[in-house]
């Protein structure tokens, strides 16, 4: 077991083990991780920071794989490293004025770490899940966050670094710097200390690339700490049960069923396998289940549906429904609590584990954030190896989602099924639906809307469900809240003039399409315009123009003086496009993300 109270002296170990092997360079670990400080390690858990964005990048390629064998080498188990930007990384401690000071012993300049042969490899021990259930008396087990010294016998108490930076005091401290002592500080500075605002108290291994942690934690600097689970780990785990029911009795989520779900021939697969898990949750085959498509055309209301189906039928499971907005916080909430709670890192992993069936709605809003990806597959291998169950959803293909091809190929590893924009018949059994269900909820069984209106509200609709049951709404409304029972078709038409995404409320353009297309190639407007025949840039134009044409609907002539082409080149390039769709799928799911993001932005 790793002894988290002498970080420096542990990593001093990782780091001559690193260059102990033979296909590593001594001289580049030197040179990479002297630029590199300590700050937390716990059983199956290291944080370390480097100074900056390149010394992380470059420490990740080369030598991520390696620092984790040499931990498991050490220590017996596998290791989850995190390694963050912090630019404070190698300065040291700020001493207050006047202190008495206690040296810490010297070691190289630009080499934390001995130069000293390497250690003969600790004796195998037992292996432990990468998660590992804390001992009842948290106190006593090492944490993932800001391990602190403690004194020996041989050595009375001292002031231990501290590795949560504040704005007085950076995240990690040289081995050649000195450390105050405790007793300098007034209880003034105490008093200030613990009133400082959580904010500023947020750890160094916060991610940086998590805008939203950030964001988030600015707009909810108050934010409740979670509180400690007391007792034991039955008592933790019922407790995680009984939060879970609670949470998914909504009328909202209550409501999302496989009864509620209008099946059609755009999304009957995805609906197959959803009820194929509910009824028997964990099969290999369908673990995980992915499902993928536009947003608004149904995967929530699957997951939802897959959770009420369970809670009702085995009462015995305990179901987690969470999106990745909801999840980032939950991690978040975790950090920022862990200064005043130590168990509040695992009590959020416990919350996931306990899960018989895990569900996560929008996972492609993790993608850009690495470190949260490697804890939330981390908990992904965990479930499926006990054979609990994983669905997760996201707007596009798991080869879409801009992560790691490691994880991309796990989320493949079960079922990925993609629901298709509904066809008209479809969106006119919602509809039908729809009204039903307001009759029923809001007593107005003599609603009456014409069959003539339904259907046209479903064939010039766009494939978002929402829109399409806002627009419903809205006819609804002007029947009932203006009294206008014999609303006509005209009266629809002016009503939803500009209500869908796809109509003329966005006032596309060409040069919006450009746009995107650039931005989603990566190809500079002066290329895509330009005279340039490359492979790529030739791609990215004949899109453009196919999209110019199927969005705007002008004429060939008019694109073509957008591209300086003439009205042949970019009959030509429509045609191309329109051929490789019906072949194509990986161009289709192309197109649908650039539509999304044109009509979005």
């Amino acid at each position: 077991m790793v002894d988290s109270s002498n970080l420096y002296e542990t990593w001093q170990l990782v780091c001559a083990q690193v260059k102990s092997y033979d296909t590593v360079n001594a001289i580049q670990v030197d040179a990479f991780f002297g630029r590199l400080q300590p700050q937390a390690i716990s059983d199956g858990f290291l944080i370390v920071t480097a100074d900056t964005a390149f010394i992380k990048d470059q420490v990740e390629r080369r030598f991520l794989t390696t620092i984790q064998q040499a931990l498991k080498d050490l220590f017996g188990i596998d290791y989850l490293v995190e390694i963050e930007v912090d630019p404070t990384a190698g300065q040291p401690l700020v001493t207050a004025q006047a202190a008495p000071a206690q040296t810490v012993p010297p070691a190289a300049p630009h080499a934390p770490y001995p130069s000293a042969p390497a250690p003969q490899n600790a004796a195998p021990q037992p292996a432990q899940p990468i998660f590992a259930t804390p001992p009842v008396d948290a106190t006593t087990s090492p944490t993932p966050y800001a391990p602190q010294a403690q004194p020996t016998a041989e050595q009375p108490a001292a002031p231990a670094p501290t590795y949560v930076p504040t704005p007085e005091s950076p995240a990690a401290n040289n081995a050649n710097q000195t450390v105050a002592a405790q007793e300098s500080i007034s209880p003034a500075q105490n008093h200030a200390a613990e009133q400082t605002n959580p904010v500023d108290r947020m750890p160094s291994f916060m991610p940086e690339e998590d805008s939203s942690f950030e964001e988030f934690m600015m707009e909810n600097a108050n934010i409740a700490k979670p509180e400690r689970m007391e007792g034991s780990r039955e008592d933790q785990q019922n407790t995680n049960r009984e939060q879970g029911k609670r949470g998914v009795n909504s009328a909202l989520a209550s409501s999302l069923t496989f009864e509620t779900f209008v099946v059609g021939n755009s999304n009957r697969l995805a609906y197959s396998m959803a009820v194929a898990v509910a009824e028997e949750p964990g099969k290999k085959n369908l673990n995980p289940l992915f499902i993928y498509g536009r947003s608004g055309l149904g995967k929530t209301h699957l997951l939802r549906a897959i959770q009420n189906y369970i809670l009702t039928t085995n009462e015995h499971m305990h179901v987690v429904y969470i999106d990745s907005a909801e999840f980032l916080s939950d991690y978040t909430a975790a950090v920022a609590a862990h200064d005043k709670n130590k168990d509040s890192y695992q009590n959020f992993q416990n919350r996931y584990l306990d899960a018989d069936v895990l569900l996560i709605d929008d996972v492609q809003y993790f993608q850009g954030k690495s470190a949260t990806v490697d804890i939330v597959f981390q908990l992904f291998n965990k479930l499926t190896d006990m054979g609990k169950q994983v669905v997760l959803s996201a707007d596009r293909a798991p080869k879409m989602i801009d992560i790691d091809e490691r994880y991309t190929s796990r989320f493949n590893s079960g079922g990925t099924y993609d629901i298709q924009p509904p066809e008209v018949e479809t969106k006119l059994g919602i509809i039908k639906g729809f009204i039903e269900e307001y009759r029923t909820s809001e007593n107005a069984y003599d609603l009456y809307v014409p069959e003539d209106i339904q259907m046209y509200i479903a064939e010039i609709s766009s494939s978002n469900v929402r829109e399409l049951k806002s627009a419903v709404t809205k006819v609804i409304s002007q029947i009932t809240y203006f009294d206008n029972p014999d609303i006509s078709l005209a009266d629809v038409r002016s009503l939803l003039e500009n209500h869908f995404s796809s109509g003329a409320m966005k006032r596309l353009d060409v040069g919006s399409i450009q746009h995107e297309v650039e931005r989603y190639y990566k190809v500079s407007h002066a290329d895509l315009v330009g005279k340039k025949r490359s492979r790529n840039i030739a791609y990215a134009r004949q899109v453009a123009m196919y999209l110019c044409r199927q969005m705007l609907d002008i004429p060939y002539n008019d694109i073509g003086k957008k591209f300086d082409r003439d009205h042949s080149s970019v009959m030509y390039s429509v045609g191309q496009v329109e051929e490789k769709l019906t072949k194509s799928r990986d161009l289709q799911e192309e197109l649908e993300l650039i539509i999304k993001n044109i009509r979005e932005n």
